[in-house]
């Protein structure tokens, strides 16, 4: 953690919002973006400003993290196999400011007050930490005994899920389970402010994203209230988003995807991108997810586990950078889906962009490699690199 001075300048920038805007100044103080114009001046304020050198970096908002087992994750291999908690280092090193943290295969030995816990605690570095109420499991685990409930006196808790389908890890739930649960969740999201989403942990299963389209179908559930992730998992689930997409879903790609999973049948993120682009799925409804922390298992044809890996936070910005230097995907589109369309998703109105009043977050990106430079999270600057 670093100690900032009441105002910092960010002078010459070339500056995303995520949108192109050219060569920029950002005045940033109090935790707050307070202007982006050229040539800012500054000689007439009364408090000390800390200049930042901007000229020939980029510019963007800091990375919103829309999925993160911030308290561990694993367990499908039994005890020795769960995974640590996050270390928010890790965070900060890959340009990240914002994390939603989830539960998720295991809700017996992990708790939501274990998640509320470690989600906190990322504030002491300047990340801006939600979480999750319930798990993969129906019916759902709570801490004050309701979706509803937990939504609405629970600041931090912003959503609910990764509810799991299409997984034998799953409860095997019907639609009009999961209808009850997102209608939980959208009047507790109405009472708090919140957007109140669903996150759906979507397993490898031939049924993809049918029980969802069941349950729009069936039930008076606006079809945004949901946020599959994990859409990478296999070509078939890619393309069966894409009739999701055009319904008005929105999608979440997972970018720690491990050789072994894409050895068996995992798009690798930066691909699946560059193809949801080519078939014109609108920025708004993408955006990408680390599941850092998360256990990344491989499983035989039988469900039995063979091994697992621990899926990493720095996967989100090395996605980016695959996507724009190896695919030549546009860095504003790119960037887009790891800022402002998850904050969108989320409804995190003050996260995601670089705008008068949003929140101070900003990442400073060497555009010759996209590697990190400099991260201002909550107001607080970490340099990452001299």
């Amino acid at each position: 953690m670093h100690e900032s001075p009441p105002l910092m300048l960010i002078r010459a920038a070339t500056v995303f919002c995520p949108a192109p805007i050219g060569v920029a100044d950002i005045l940033l103080g109090g935790g707050r973006i307070l202007a982006i114009q050229p040539d800012l001046p500054i000689a007439t304020l009364a408090l000390p400003v800390k200049i930042i050198d901007g000229l020939g970096l980029w510019a963007c908002p800091g990375l919103v993290d829309g999925l993160v087992h911030v308290s561990g994750g694993g367990g499908e291999g039994g005890f020795a196999s769960r995974t640590p908690a996050l270390n928010p280092g890790d965070a900060i090193a890959a340009g990240i400011t914002s994390i939603i943290g989830a539960l998720g295969t295991d809700d017996i030995t992990r708790s939501h007050a274990d998640l509320l816990a470690a989600t906190r605690s990322l504030q002491a570095s300047g990340i801006t930490g939600y979480a999750l109420t319930g798990s993969y499991h129906v019916p759902v685990t709570t801490l004050t005994g309701s979706v509803r409930a937990d939504l609405t006196l629970i600041p931090d808790i912003i959503g609910v899920g990764e509810l799991a389908i299409a997984d034998h890890r799953g409860s095997q739930p019907e639609a009009h389970e999961l209808a009850r649960i997102a209608a939980e969740a959208r009047v507790g999201g109405m009472l708090a402010g919140k957007a109140g989403t669903v996150l759906i942990h979507v397993g490898d299963g031939d049924e993809h994203l049918r029980l969802l389209h069941a349950v729009c179908d069936a039930h008076e559930v606006p079809i945004r209230q949901w946020q599959p992730t994990h859409i990478n998992r296999s070509q078939g689930l890619l393309s069966a988003a894409l009739a999701w997409t055009r319904r008005g879903g929105s999608i979440d790609l997972t970018t720690s995807t491990t050789a072994a999973l894409t050895a068996s049948g995992d798009v690798v993120a930066a691909q699946a991108l560059h193809w949801l682009f080519a078939n014109g799925v609108p920025l708004a409804q993408i955006s990408m997810s680390s599941d850092g922390q998360a256990s990344l298992p491989h499983f035989d044809a039988e469900g039995e586990l063979l091994d697992l890996e621990v899926a990493r936070v720095g996967s989100l910005l090395e996605t980016v950078r695959s996507a724009v230097i190896e695919l030549h995907c546009a860095f504003a589109d790119t960037i887009t889906t790891v800022t402002r369309s998850p904050a969108e998703i989320w409804g995190l109105r003050s996260k995601g962009q670089l705008r008068v009043g949003a929140d101070a977050d900003v990442l400073l990106l060497d555009p010759a490699q996209i590697e990190p430079v400099a991260l201002i999270a909550g107001g607080r600057l970490h340099l990452l690199r001299q």
